[in-house]
């Protein structure tokens, strides 16, 4: 009798739990960074729009990632997958995704430095 393994659900709910600790962690940053920068601007310390490079900020943002890739691996081998495919799927879709979120973060950003607060609206994200 072929003998067929405990799914890892453990994996896939501490790769949520990595997500969703270090996304808020980030969340909370991004908005504290930006809140303070809209509060005195002309400060040397203060958050820089178009910098936003910040090495906490770039820890938590793929901490994130991380935790997602760890889930989508976790998720898609309780699905029967090999550990490599699994993760190596997982990896593909956790880079891409970070990327265009990335890319998104960084073009509200040079809105929000061309026209301020203004600028935004839900129409013009896309």
């Amino acid at each position: 009798m072929y003998y067929l393994p405990q799914p890892p659900f453990l994996a896939a709910i501490a790769g949520l739990f990595i997500a969703v600790t270090c996304g808020t962690a980030f969340w909370n940053m991004m908005e504290q960074k930006l809140r303070d920068s809209y509060k005195d601007p002309q400060n040397k310390t203060s958050f820089k729009i178009d910098r936003i490079m910040d090495p906490a900020l770039a820890f938590s943002y793929w901490s994130t990632c991380f935790g997602v890739w760890i889930f989508l691996g976790g998720g898609l081998q309780t699905f029967s997958f090999g550990v490599i495919p699994s993760y190596g799927v997982a990896l593909l879709i956790s880079i891409f995704t970070a990327g265009l979120v990335w890319d998104q973060i960084n073009d509200v950003f040079t809105q929000l430095k061309e026209g301020g607060s203004e600028a935004l609206s839900l129409e013009d994200i896309t």
